[in-house]
């Protein structure tokens, strides 16, 4: 009967212990002893997360062109301003409505006219009486490599009788005629018109500080 008894008793305050812990009225001895807890019943805690709406409409500076990201390409404030669209438009490189040859010609004399200052200023003979032939002769030296360097490049990537293959479409979808200076034919009239032009750069630059003196400052 005793043991009954103690049995009894032995349960009773195991489970009215159980009970406080899960009231959260006593402690585990393991971890702050017996001292009862002074509060309300544990609880886990809870957050809540808000989502703030505005009315404010949101912009976009760097998106896709045309809206399509597998075009590969981005629109931003700078490539996509009116201002950087017509300068781009207006360089020979991209004015299709003019031939492969005068296109050339274009970029020739700019080069050559501008190479020829470089090699007077900076040259072997810089010092010397013969400073301005020798930088004309230089920069006109420059341009025949760079004229066999241009024809490297169409052999290389063109073939004869093959059509253009620069795009016939624009962004937009828009028909185009393709650019013929993408084709064997139009990059042999554009390396043609790049070596004239840049031999009469040289001659022109050459005219004007040589032979007309007129004042410049790389003489």
């Amino acid at each position: 009967m005793a043991a009954t008894a103690s049995t009894m008793a032995s349960q009773q305050l195991r489970s009215s212990f159980a009970t406080s812990l899960t009231r959260g009225l006593v402690a585990p001895k393991g971890l702050s002893g017996s001292t009862p807890l002074r509060g309300l019943p544990c609880k886990r805690p809870s957050f809540t997360v808000k989502a703030v709406q505005t009315d404010k409409p949101t912009y976009q500076v760097i998106q896709p062109i045309n809206g399509d990201p597998f075009i590969g390409s981005l629109e931003t404030p700078v490539t996509s301003s009116p201002l950087i669209a017509w300068y781009l438009s207006n360089l020979p490189a991209y004015r299709t409505a003019v031939s492969p040859l005068l296109r050339g010609i274009e970029v020739g004399l700019a080069h050559g006219y501008l190479l020829v200052g470089p090699f007077v200023i900076t040259g072997p003979l810089r010092n010397t009486e013969v400073a301005g032939p020798a930088g004309s002769l230089a920069a006109a030296g420059l341009v025949v490599i760079l004229s066999i360097c241009l024809t490297m490049y169409g052999v290389a990537s063109f073939k004869e009788g093959e059509p253009s293959t620069a795009p016939a479409l624009t962004l937009t979808g828009r028909k185009k005629e393709p650019d013929q200076l993408q084709t064997a034919d139009g990059w042999a009239k554009f390396t043609g018109g790049f070596f004239f032009g840049g031999i009469s750069g040289v001659l022109w630059a050459y005219f004007l500080l040589y032979v007309l003196d007129l004042p410049y400052y790389v003489k």
